[in-house]
This record gives C-alpha cells, structure tokens and sequence, in this order.
C-alpha cells in the first residue's frame, strides 16, 4: 500500500540518523563490553535506562509527525533509539536494523482478568476473581499458536518499501522468553487467594501449575517448530535487565535458521513472591520454572521480587547467568552470595526520579553505595519501572550522566 509522502520522508529521516549512529565506532566499543560482561569479565559496572511509562512524558504523542498508523509506530520505534542515543547516552547499542513482526495467532488460556479500573489512566486496577473455586480451573485451557507467514511477509514488504533501502529489515519473532504463570495466575485466582491455596489445597495448585507449565512448553515446541522464535543474543532486552550480547549463543550447532530454545536466552520471575518463605517459593514457584529455564542455554531469574533469602535455590536453576537485585534485596548478603560467578542486575529504585523532589546528591549517594557494597561483583546498573518522571525527563539523562560518572570510579 502506498504510504503518505510526508510520513515516508519522517520515517527516512529518523533511519538516516539512526544508521549514522549505530554506524560509530562506539557501538562496537559497546557490543564488546557488553558481550565479556555477559560471560563474566569484569569491565566497568554497565549502566541502562528503560524509560517505560516515562516515555508518554519523554516522548509524548504530540512529537509524532506521521498519520498513518504503520509509518507511526516505526517512527517512535526510531525516534526512541534516537532519544537513547543522542540525550540518554547509557550503555543501549543504537541498534542499526528495522524489524518487522513474525506474526504468532495465540489463542491464549482461555481465561481473561475480570478488573475494576480507576479514572485514573495510570492508576492501580482491582482484580476480581475469575477462577472462584478447584472446579474453574477448567477454564484455563493449554494456548494454540500458529505463525501467519502469509501476513508475515505482508508486514515484512510493507516495511522494506516505507523505509527504502536504508536500514536492512529483519524479520523477528519471539525473542523475550519469560515465564511468569504465578503472574497469570494471579490475575485470574487473586494473589491473596493463592497464598491460601498454598497451605489450605496445595495439591490443586501444583495441578494448575503442572498444567501451565505443560502448557507454556508445548507452546515453546511448537514456536521451534514452525520458525516462531528469534536470537536474542544481540540489542535485545535479557532477562528483567540487560542486553543479550554473548559470545556463547546461539549454539555451536546452530544451522543459522532454525532457531531453537537452547540457542537463548531464557527467563523467569515470580515477584509476587516477594514475601513468600525460600521452601514455598521453591515448591510452588522454582519447581515449575526450572522446568522452563532448562530448555535455554544462558538464563536469567527474577525482577522486583527481593531474592537473598532465597539465593541458595535460584542457583539450582540451570546455566544461570543474571540475576535481578531489586531496591529491597540486601545488598551485602547478595553481593557475598553472587561474587563474581552471576551478573548482578541491580535494579535501583525509580522512586529517585518518580518523586516529586529530584536530588541529584542523593543519587550519587545511593549509586555510590551500590557500587561500593558490589566491589567484585560483575555489576549493572538498570533503571526501569520509571512510570514516570515528573514531566522532568531531563532526570532520566541526568540518572545515566551520574551513574556513569560514578562506574567510570569502580572500573578495571
């Protein structure tokens, strides 16, 4: 279809720049970093910013200049790397290829939330409980996928003619591998009502959980079978946190086509966990994951939930490689237990630039700390869960500017 002249020149104009970036020598520089990084060389603590709700106040629809719906997500696409590259300036590759989908038909559980929203846009929802008693869990049925190669290669034209030849356009299906059934779970049972299944009918949720679990792998077979999966050992988002970068993926097997779970990353997390003892969240939560993570070949474990009561488990999990150390994990205990065999994914805390006040000094302070109780740790720094920065973005470069500064300090 043709696109209007005005949104092709807009989307060119950003590609341009974007190759001119990811054409630096700096990106090398980085990808190198990055990659003895994940294979546990100490180089310098890494530092990322993942803006995610700030974005709409970083970059709010008003900046957009196409109409046309397509021509529009690749421009924020572009404009995003833009905005990494030119004013957050962290350790982001600026990626220099265009994707365009590998389209999945998921039939999905067979289940959906059932919630209460605020006026509030970005406000908390309320969820109500969908599966009330053990019979519901009939609802939950095992997902079907199909590729659609037809509307693939639909996608994948569409995007070669908007963008002209000056990015490769490279086709990507499912490539950010995470499980979180607990999370699913939860929004169908309500967490409060899964705490109390733990104890009053542990042997119907491991049955729910042995279910989704089943399923979740079925799905993983049939994406390898039918070309649904993509290497994420380059730009892509790892774990809660990092980048893929790795000398070690895919597999020395690898037929350059085909790719298959062991050829990944992997990932899996159970935040709601948080406060849950290390035995229950080995029963109900590191049974059922190991399951998933030891179909990949590097993993990564966690997110917000606080881990160092519960290290000596997650490190049964198979070829574990990054571990999430969020605001509430202690951080001497975790650094002692990690040393130099895990990456240590700190993850600060984004009320720093969520707040109403901004204090500069008390970031430097707080990233210092970190820094400092990490020494020998092979350590990153990953901003996210930014839901918002005030309408102050410049609080987000300056976080990089500061960090940054301060891992210069901790490098070697």
């Amino acid at each position: 279809m043709p696109f209007p002249t005005q949104d092709v020149e807009v989307v060119r104009g950003l590609a341009t720049r974007v190759a001119e970036f990811a054409a630096l020598p700096v990106q090398q520089q980085k990808v190198d970093m990055w990659r003895r990084h994940n294979r546990l060389e100490r180089v310098k603590p890494m530092i990322l910013i993942f803006p995610e709700g700030s974005w709409r106040e970083a970059l709010p629809d008003s900046v957009l200049q196409c109409t046309d719906p397509f021509c529009r997500g690749y421009e924020r696409d572009l404009r995003m790397r833009l905005y990494h590259a030119e004013i957050l300036k962290d350790d982001n590759v600026t990626d220099g290829k265009l994707y365009s989908p590998i389209v999945i038909r998921d039939s999905g559980w067979g289940v959906g939330a059932s919630t209460t929203r605020p006026e509030q846009a970005t406000g908390a929802a309320h969820y109500e409980a969908v599966i009330q008693t053990e019979a519901d869990a009939v609802k939950i049925k095992k997902p079907q996928i199909r590729v659609d190669a037809a509307e693939t290669e639909r996608l994948h034209q569409q995007a070669s003619e908007l963008i002209g030849g000056i990015m490769p356009v490279a086709k990507r299906g499912a490539c950010h591998m995470g499980f979180a059934i607990i999370d699913a779970l939860a929004q169908w049972r309500c967490l409060d009502q899964i705490y109390l299944d733990m104890v009053d009918r542990p042997e119907w949720l491991h049955g729910v959980l042995d279910f989704m679990t089943t399923a979740m792998l079925e799905r993983l077979d049939a994406l390898e079978r039918q070309g649904g999966l993509s290497l994420n050992n380059g730009p892509e988002y790892c774990g809660s946190g990092g980048v893929g970068f790795s000398t070690e993926l895919p597999q020395r097997d690898f037929d350059g086509k085909r790719v298959r779970a062991i050829d990944l990353w992997g990932f899996a997390t159970t935040q709601m966990f948080s406060e849950v003892s290390p035995a229950m969240h080995d029963e109900f939560a590191l049974t059922y994951e190991k399951r998933w993570l030891s179909r990949f070949g590097l993993n990564a474990y966690g997110c917000c939930e606080a881990l160092h009561r519960k290290l000596d488990d997650v490190f049964k999990i198979p070829r574990l490689r990054r571990i999430s150390m969020s605001p509430w994990v202690d951080m001497t205990v975790s650094a002692e237990k990690l040393g130099n065999r895990y990456v240590f994914s700190r993850k600060p805390n984004p009320a720093i630039v969520a707040g109403m006040a901004w204090d500069p000094d008390y970031v430097r302070r707080t990233i210092r700390d970190d820094l400092e109780k990490t020494r020998g740790c092979i350590v990153e720094l990953i901003l996210k869960d930014t839901h918002t920065c005030q309408n102050q973005p410049q609080r987000l470069a300056d976080w990089v500017r500061i960090a940054k500064e301060e891992a210069e300090t901790f490098a070697g």
